[in-house]
């Protein structure tokens, strides 16, 4: 009998150790649960918007590139035809014309300052 009593206290330790380590999985599951519910809303409240300023800058910065490349592509085609030098002026204008289109894209993306104004 000795020994029923030993397995039957055994037993009830570790149903309780089992009921406790379950009550804590569950309480994890409930957890995470909520991080993901919190979670999931706040990405579907971002996704599902877009914001109106933020499609208007993009479309600044990308049209201060094009008109960059545009408007030095423009110059150096005109001087080609005006001096007779082929493709000299259309190439040192393109690339005059990119630098100054990421130089602007740069100031309007607020990475540097703009010009005659002190940091």
């Amino acid at each position: 009998m000795a020994k029923d009593t030993g397995e039957d206290s055994g037993n009830s330790n570790r149903s309780a150790e089992e009921a406790a380590l379950s009550a804590r999985l569950q309480r994890l599951g409930e957890r995470l649960a909520d991080q993901k519910g919190t979670s999931r809303q706040v990405e579907a409240g971002s996704s599902s918007k877009s914001d109106p300023s933020a499609l208007a800058r993009g479309f600044r910065l990308s049209t201060e590139l094009v008109a960059g490349v545009l408007v030095g592509a423009f110059i150096g085609w005109a001087l080609d035809k005006w001096l007779g030098s082929s493709p000299w002026g259309m190439i040192v204008f393109l690339l005059l014309g990119f630098a100054a289109g990421v130089v602007n894209v740069m100031r309007a993306a607020g990475v540097s300052s703009p010009p005659g104004s002190r940091q």
